[in-house]
Order: C-alpha cells, then sequence, then structure tokens
C-alpha cells in the first residue's frame, strides 16, 4: 500500500471559508491513457475549494506514477489492491473530508474550467446538485448529450425510468452520501442515487453541463446483468406492477430512439 497528497501534509482544502469544499473522487486502475486528463481538467477549475481524492486499485501499469506526478494537486491517494470498483467508492466516501462528494471517473472531465463555480454561485446549499453530462471519446472529442436528459424537477420518483442522471452530473451532500451497497455488481450507483432522493427534498437543477463523460464504462459492458440488478432495486423501491410497466416505456423509446437515429 502506497499513500500520498498533500493533506498528509496537513493542508486544508477550505481556501475560502464561506465556501463549500467538494470532494472529487476518481476511482482508478491501470488507465495510465485517461487518468491525467482528469486529473488537469480539475487542477484548471476556477472554483478552489476541491478536495482531490483519487483511490487507485493497486494499478500494473504506470497509473501511480503519473498520480505521483501531481502530488501537490490532489489532497490524498491510496494505491492498494481492493475488491472492486464499489468497494473502491466506499474507501473515496470514507477519505473525503468535503461538504459534497463528486464522483468523476478516470477519462471523465469537469465540463469547463468555470463549471463548480458557477454551479456553487447559483445555488443555495442544497442537499443535491445536477445536470446535463457530454458524451466524449477517448480522444475528448464531444459526441453529444446524454440521451437520458435530466428531469426539470429529479426526486426518486424520477428514478422509475433507469437512471436520468449520469451519475458524473450528481454532487451530493457528504452526510446525506451512504456507503454503496456492494452486493450490486453493477447497479450500486443507480441504488446509491435512489437512496439518496428517497432521504431529501433538498435537490438544484443547475441547468448545466456538469462533466464530459466517456461512455464505456463498467456497466454498458455488461448490459445484460446490469439492467437484472437495476431491475431488482426497482421492484423494491417502486413495486412489481410499476418497475414491469416502467419498462415497457423504456423499451418503447429506446426502439424508437432507435428508429429516429437510423442511419439510411
Amino acid at each position: 500500500m502506497e499513500t500520498g497528497g498533500y493533506r498528509q501534509q496537513n493542508i486544508n482544502s477550505r481556501k475560502d471559508p464561506n465556501k463549500p469544499v467538494v470532494s472529487i473522487i476518481t476511482v482508478v486502475y491501470n488507465s495510465e491513457a485517461l487518468l491525467e486528463k482528469t486529473i488537469l481538467s480539475l487542477s484548471h477549475q476556477s472554483y478552489t475549494n476541491i478536495e482531490f481524492i483519487i483511490i487507485d486499485g493497486g494499478s500494473k501499469d504506470r497509473t501511480l506514477e503519473i498520480i505521483k506526478s501531481h502530488n501537490q494537486s490532489i489532497a490524498y491517494w491510496i494505491s492498494e489492491p481492493d475488491k472492486g470498483l464499489y468497494f473502491a467508492m466506499n474507501k473515496g466516501i470514507e477519505a473525503a473530508t468535503g461538504d459534497y462528494i463528486w464522483f468523476i471517473n478516470s477519462g471523465d472531465e469537469i465540463y469547463q474550467p468555470l463549471t463548480l463555480e458557477t454551479i456553487i454561485a447559483s445555488s443555495n446549499n442544497e442537499d443535491v446538485l445536477y445536470g446535463n453530462a457530454m458524451i466524449i471519446d477517448e480522444d475528448s472529442h464531444e459526441i453529444g448529450l446524454r440521451r437520458l436528459r435530466p428531469p426539470l424537477q429529479l426526486n426518486k420518483k424520477s428514478m422509475q425510468m433507469g437512471m436520468i442522471v449520469c451519475h458524473q452530473a450528481i454532487i451530493v451532500k457528504r452526510p446525506l452520501a451512504p456507503l454503496y451497497e456492494t452486493k450490486y455488481k453493477l447497479a450500486a450507483d443507480y441504488n446509491w442515487v435512489v437512496s439518496i432522493l428517497s432521504k431529501t427534498t433538498s435537490v438544484f437543477n443547475t441547468h448545466e453541463i456538469l462533466c464530459k463523460y466517456m461512455d464505456n464504462g463498467f456497466s454498458k459492458n455488461n448490459i445484460t446483468k446490469a439492467i437484472k440488478e437495476r431491475f431488482g432495486i426497482m421492484v423494491r423501491n417502486f413495486g412489481f406492477l410499476t418497475t414491469i410497466f416502467n419498462h415497457i416505456v423504456i423499451s418503447i423509446k429506446f426502439f424508437r430512439f432507435l428508429f429516429l437515429n437510423r442511419r439510411f
């Protein structure tokens, strides 16, 4: 195990005592080709009350070397083998000390240098801040906004239609954020958001694009298993019949989207 970051030198992340600290957590494993652009995206933010945390699963490539080269920009990092994605994300939550938590994956970026400053200035200490996500490829070229657009007012009921808000486009008060349920291997992020929205009505739509999201994630590569897990979570929270009906609606919308966007 190796650890580092400026927090170990007793340097505080709260540069402005009148503004909240946002703990931005990046979980990474063998991502030497993608991690640095994520680190640079955070370091270019005009908002200064950022606590950047990296949880590395004991990478075998140059990932740890890249982390160490940015040691003074990272509040805390740890590199050691773990039991998987959601175990690592839980380590990030436990390491965070900020007022808010925001997960940004390796390869993802905050949308613009002014993004965080803009949304903090326009919000009013709500429990949850959310917005849209721009899909990018591995070279950071923009593909377009995510097909599932965030609702005007996000609440638990909104989640009946699936992961209606990109996980990287939601920022949550740290005391409100539970640990991920690691019994779920692919849909723990969906369960996490539902759990949070079950506990609060203090939710703010930023009407901003929050992140550049590289859409080749773990769940997408295991889509069938992810749908099964999510279905069980939906039944538990919304009931069996409601979940069946909503999946019919989701399927109709999906196939309509494919038809309207097919290439002739």
